[in-house]
């Protein structure tokens, strides 16, 4: 880009220049308009008067000024407009020698005249004092723009008016004075213009966002060429046009152009005064105090005091303080701030019930057998804003024919004083979970479950936009039990059930994870990463290294959608055989029992689905799944997997259908494997 020492940018606080009176035109269009009374009625008699000139104005004259009107952010007025203002005076009142214009019904007569034609023997333009204009290309702009006044026609008063509105519509004159000339050839007519100056230099004040590079881009192609105010207001409105696209409360509120040819913009950005928090009534919609602090809110809020405001900006605001889970109903909206150019926001915020007991029910995949197979019942006291600062406790209890949970889950979303939004999550938890995944039943068909007491802290922050990370330090403390809920270390084929030999097995596990997600929807593109490294603080601790990745692609192909995902993971060094890779069952590979594909150190599944509407909530799926243990069943201690002669690989496919509930999607299928075995999957939410 070619540098233009006479272009400078410089921002300040915006003000809006008061429009200065117009000045009147009425004395020079009623002396111009008497003159041409004069020449017409000289011309119907075939002789001018004594006092008529030979050079006299016609019509009236036009000039186009820019005028800044009175601004208004909220309601976002226009903010400069070309206008051009024509003034058609009446003759005066006295009757001059030799003219048939009557003192009364002036109207009629003007109008009449108006009506009348003349002939026209050429057509000129000329600069305002009568000399031939300097830029040629100039003269030829206004002579392109006249439709009506041609040479050798004969013309009415409104058919000039309307060519003066042509000429100033060209957007490269300030304006243009109609002149009848009588000459030995008939009469002559001129057009007096005043081109507007040549583009040396731009100030724009008060535009703090707008980029300099956008200013300079959109006034380059003009530099060192006469300002077309066309062109301007095309630049003006493709400034307004970048404030809009980006939600924010700014326009151009002036237009000035100075001799020297310089370009003064000025540009109106309201700036965010102040920001208030206004609780209201569930009921009745009135003012009331909230529980939740102020604070707790407003540290949401991206939008900040002296920022120029943006609507969509504050949408995300809403958003998020929507997705703290406190609020009913969340709305912002902006007020005018005592001072010129800013506004207060007030967000309008309705407060759910901070807490409470519930009970529900759900289905666990792991039980395959028994009278209420899978079957579990809820009970949980919770309360999502302690102390009013969005901390969240939750006490849970489940309980289904071998499952068992009871958990202690405290949560603060935002640790008070950290600028990265930052969680803090402290668990506690005794769960009784099947061991039917790696194990089976026993030779007696009874069950063994695995018990685990653990406790831990997790810390998770946003890392980028869609990227989030966890890190926690977990303790654990594991073992098999029988169905009478004593300690066994090995099943019926002699496999062992610790790592360490003991009922139980310790570890304190060191977590991370990293998670990538689309848009939140199920159907949406999503990575997840998982390592899990065991610290043998003390000798008999475990020591091993877990990684676990998860993948999923959805496309949306015309009203089908095709949903591909990928899993894997593997485990190296001493841990416990329940914590194999169990592969096979509901959200694994579809058709066979849970687990009993294989169950490993290593896995990969990958899974395919086509969905289709089928009916209101009801939609359609087909699907197919693989799983394989890579060949690492026989290094589980025990070698669970092939005592109990699980294949390691195998595939499934079928068809379903899902249906929308309070719940999540309630999930039925019915699947083939590759051993020509059938079998339902009934499920509750989206796989996992």
């Amino acid at each position: 880009m070619h540098r233009n020492d006479g272009v400078c940018f410089t921002s300040s606080s915006f003000k809006i220049p008061v429009p200065s009176p117009s000045q009147t035109l009425a004395s020079p269009l009623s002396r111009a308009r008497h003159s041409l009374f004069q020449l017409l009625h000289s011309l119907r008699n075939r002789s001018l008067p004594p006092t008529t000139s030979t050079h006299s104005p016609l019509l009236c004259c036009a000039s186009l000024s820019l005028t800044a009107q009175t601004y208004d952010l909220l309601n976002a007025p226009l903010l400069c407009s070309a206008s051009l203002s024509l003034s058609q005076p009446n003759p005066p009142d006295s009757t001059q020698s030799g003219s048939e214009v009557p003192q009364k019904g002036q109207s009629t007569t003007a109008g009449r005249y108006d009506e009348e034609r003349v002939l026209i023997s050429e057509v000129l333009v000329r600069n305002k004092d009568g000399e031939e204009l300097e830029r040629k290309d100039l003269e030829m702009e206004a002579l392109t723009a006249l439709k009506a006044c041609r040479a050798n026609s004969a013309l009415t008063v409104r058919e000039v008016q309307e060519d003066v509105h042509r000429i100033i519509d060209s957007g490269y004159f300030s304006s243009c004075m109609p002149v009848a000339v009588d000459t030995r050839d008939g009469i002559r007519l001129v057009f007096q213009v005043e081109p507007n100056q040549e583009f040396h230099g731009l100030v724009c004040e008060g535009a703090n966002v707008l980029p300099s590079k956008f200013l300079e881009d959109a006034f380059r192609e003009g530099h060192g060429k006469v300002v077309n105010l066309k062109r301007l207001d095309e630049v003006i409105n493709s400034i307004n046009g970048w404030y809009m696209e980006r939600g924010l409360f700014g326009l151009v509120s002036g237009v000035d152009i100075f001799s020297g040819g310089i370009i003064r913009l000025q540009v109106a950005e309201a700036e965010v005064n102040n920001i208030s928090i206004r609780f209201l009534d569930r009921k009745t919609g009135e003012p009331t105090k909230g529980k939740t602090k102020p604070e707790t809110i407003l540290r949401q809020l991206t939008t900040k005091k002296g920022q120029v405001y943006s609507m969509l900006q504050g949408k995300r605001d809403v958003d998020t303080v929507s997705t703290m889970g406190l609020m009913a109903d969340v709305s912002i909206i902006p007020q005018p701030a005592g001072d010129a150019g800013k506004v207060d926001l007030v967000m309008n915020v309705v407060e759910r019930p901070s807490g409470g007991f519930s009970a529900g029910g759900g289905i666990s995949s792991g039980i395959t057998s028994g009278p209420l197979s899978g079957l579990i019942g809820s009970f949980a006291y919770s309360h999502r804003n302690l102390f009013g600062r969005n901390q969240k406790l939750n006490i849970s209890l489940e309980r289904g024919q071998i499952d068992s949970i009871f958990r202690i889950n405290y949560t603060d979303p935002w640790i008070e004083g950290d600028d990265k939004r930052t969680s803090r999550t402290i668990i506690i938890q005794n769960s009784r979970t099947p061991g039917t995944l790696v194990h089976g039943n026993q030779h007696d068909n009874s069950s063994l479950s695995i018990g685990r007491v653990t406790a831990g802290i997790e810390f998770s922050r946003p890392l980028r936009p869609k990227w989030s990370g966890t890190a926690g330090l977990i303790f654990q403390h594991a073992g098999a039990r029988d169905e009478k809920g004593n300690p066994i270390i090995k099943d019926f084929y002699g496999s062992p059930l610790t790592a360490s030999g003991k009922p139980y097995d310790d570890m304190l596990v060191a977590k991370f994870e990293c998670v990538c997600t689309g848009s939140g929807d199920q159907g949406s593109s999503m990575f997840a990463f998982n390592m899990e490294q065991g610290l043998p603080v003390m000798p008999e601790w475990l020591f091993f290294n877990r990684v676990n990745a998860r993948a999923r692609k959805g496309v949306e192909i015309g009203p089908t959608r095709l949903l591909l995902s990928l899993s894997g993971g593997k485990v190296v060094g001493s841990f416990s055989p329940h914590e194999a890779f169990a592969i096979g069952g509901t959200n694994s590979v579809r058709g066979y029992e849970e687990g009993a594909v294989g169950s490993g150190r290593s896995y990969v599944v990958g899974s395919s689905e086509v969905s289709f509407p089928m009916l209101g909530p009801v939609e359609g799926v087909i699907f197919a799944d693989y799983g394989h243990d890579l060949w690492s069943g026989p290094s589980v201690p025990g070698d669970p997997a092939g005592a109990r002669y699980k294949p390691g690989s195998g595939y499934g496919y079928g068809f379903g259908i899902r249906v929308d509930s309070p719940l999540g999607p309630l999930r039925l299928e019915y699947a083939f494997n590759d051993r020509q075995a059938k079998r339902f999957h009934f499920g509750v939410g989206h796989r996992n």
